[in-house]
């Protein structure tokens, strides 16, 4: 009898691609990895060599025809600034950064832009304290981060050392920054001036399942 070869059936592992703009961001993910064993996604931290508005937007849509999702992490402070320094007539980085939005929003469906206002740090507050403060900058967030991690450093030491990196010191209070952060209006260019994180995007991902959802 003639034996019938049957398609073999994969499980094709799905993958995320992160983009971020600062090394904080990498160093968290990382640390995320390193201490949920249990996760079934394959996530992969990236940081563009240049740092420009315009060329992150081009990595994110080249990313997506490769990835199961895509992430975009943004911190507004940056923006921001460049927009109060552009030049009377140019194009401002917010108006660019609405622009890309806008484009992803209509084309692309795996990739998802995550909103810090101003930056990671208000994340990183957000698991201690229910809070819509506006910091202008990122040290003003920092400042306020210290009164609950009071030897806080932007150092890759400090978030990854071993038994105390970033992601452990804050893991038992990652439910409540979840909640807060869903308790916060979503990034609103009518009214940048509120703190926001729409990091619980991220942990959300169907991907994960009920991982993160206690």
């Amino acid at each position: 009898m003639m034996r019938i070869n049957r398609p073999i059936s994969l499980k094709i592992r799905p993958t995320f691609a992160i983009v971020v703009d600062g090394d904080c961001e990498v160093w968290y993910l990382q640390m995320l990895k390193r201490n949920e064993r249990s996760i079934l996604v394959n996530i992969e931290p990236k940081i563009p060599q240049r740092k420009r508005l315009s060329e992150q937007f081009e990595i994110v849509i080249k990313l997506s025809e490769d990835y199961t999702k895509v992430f975009w992490i943004v911190d507004f402070d940056v923006i921001a600034l460049e927009t109060r320094n552009a030049k009377i007539g140019s194009k401002s980085a917010l108006q660019s950064f609405l622009e890309y939005r806008k484009t992803i929003a209509e084309k692309y469906k795996n990739i998802i832009i995550i909103v810090n206002n101003p930056c990671l740090e208000f994340w990183l507050l957000l698991h201690f304290e229910e809070t819509s403060k506006y910091f202008e900058t990122c040290e003003g967030a920092e400042r306020q981060l210290k009164k609950y991690l009071k030897d806080y450093e932007k150092t890759q030491k400090y978030y990854t050392k071993q038994d105390k990196d970033i992601y452990l010191r804050l893991k038992t209070n990652l439910v409540d920054a979840l909640k807060n952060s869903k308790a916060l209006k979503l990034f609103d260019t009518t009214n940048p001036n509120k703190g926001m994180s729409e990091m619980h995007f991220f942990f959300e991902a169907s991907e994960f399942g009920q991982l993160f959802r206690k």
